[in-house]
């Protein structure tokens, strides 16, 4: 995927419960909030569940991450969609012949709250 500076790629999902079930068997991250409903039926997403929009963007990308950093600014939960746009801030070829990179994200619900912030920086393999 062609990249230059001030591109901004975009990618949402929907979090269900099975995602949160696969995630906390394979993470182990079992808090109380990510395994028992609320009183809507939602269950807390894992904010690292959330933060892999964000890395699925740079894996497209087939970047080799060197950087990562996540402010999680509110609780995600299933059924709420979760729309992350990357955007390009750094991306030149560095004295090995790889391309360096760093970018930026904001992660926000379906009703536009911010849900995760933060950047990451590496290099194309």
């Amino acid at each position: 995927m062609p990249l230059k500076v001030g591109d901004i790629i975009t990618f949402e999902r929907t979090f269900t419960k099975r995602d949160v079930e696969l995630f906390t068997e394979n993470s182990g991250d079992e808090g109380i909030h990510h395994i028992t409903p609320d009183e809507q039926g939602r269950l807390v997403v894992q904010g690292l569940l959330t933060a892999t929009l964000p890395t699925k963007v740079g894996g497209d990308a087939n970047v080799l991450a060197r950087t990562m950093n996540f402010e999680f600014l509110r609780p995600a939960f299933t059924g709420d969609t979760i729309i992350c746009e990357v955007t390009i801030d750094k991306y030149e070829k560095q004295d090995n012949h790889r391309m360096s990179i760093a970018a930026s994200f904001l992660c926000a619900n379906q009703n536009e709250k911010l849900v995760l912030r933060g950047n990451f920086a590496g290099v194309i393999l």
